[in-house]
């Protein structure tokens, strides 16, 4: 008993106290998976960063495109689970463990960028994303959510596309 009410605290802790970083853990359903490709138009070859890759849902479909992927996730649980879904994929995908905001974790060079963040962290996102990539070109797909005072380049299904030079 007391083990269960242990691993429940857990549970609780590590899919919980990510909010205060992001967002919490929402799988990213099908259509609007699809609509976020559809947006950011990658190619075979192309790289996408997905912060905050939860379960590794849109990382597998960006695989199975033939997109270079990395996911960053502060979920120890979603990490493991991620890095076995992907796994026939391993050679386009990289899943890494830690916290979004640093960028120690970013790939130096990025085609792409998606992301389900709450509204209180967007503005913080666009100035991490324009410190991050200057003068490189990087579309950036978010969910939900739009970046304050910056015009999305268009909008589809709830998903807003930017574009950073």
């Amino acid at each position: 008993m007391a083990t269960a009410i242990v691993l429940a605290a857990a549970l609780i802790f590590l899919f919980g106290f990510v909010v205060l970083i992001g967002a919490p853990y929402v799988p990213t359903m099908k259509a609007q998976s699809s609509a976020a490709f559809d947006l950011l138009k990658l190619q075979p070859g192309d790289s996408l960063l997905e912060l905050g890759s939860g379960d590794g849902r849109v990382v597998k479909e960006a695989a199975k495109r033939g997109i270079y992927v990395t996911g960053i996730e502060l979920n120890p649980v979603l990490v493991i689970w991620s890095k076995l879904i992907t796994w026939r994929y391993r050679k386009l995908v990289t899943i890494k463990w830690g916290n979004i905001w640093s960028t120690k974790h970013w790939p130096q060079k990025t085609d792409a960028m998606y992301v389900f963040l709450l509204d209180r962290f967007m503005h913080k996102l666009d100035k991490k994303v324009a410190q991050t990539y200057t003068g490189q070109p990087v579309k950036l797909v978010s969910y939900a959510f739009e970046i304050p005072e910056k015009k999305p380049k268009q909008e589809k299904d709830g998903l807003y596309l930017y574009q950073y030079r």
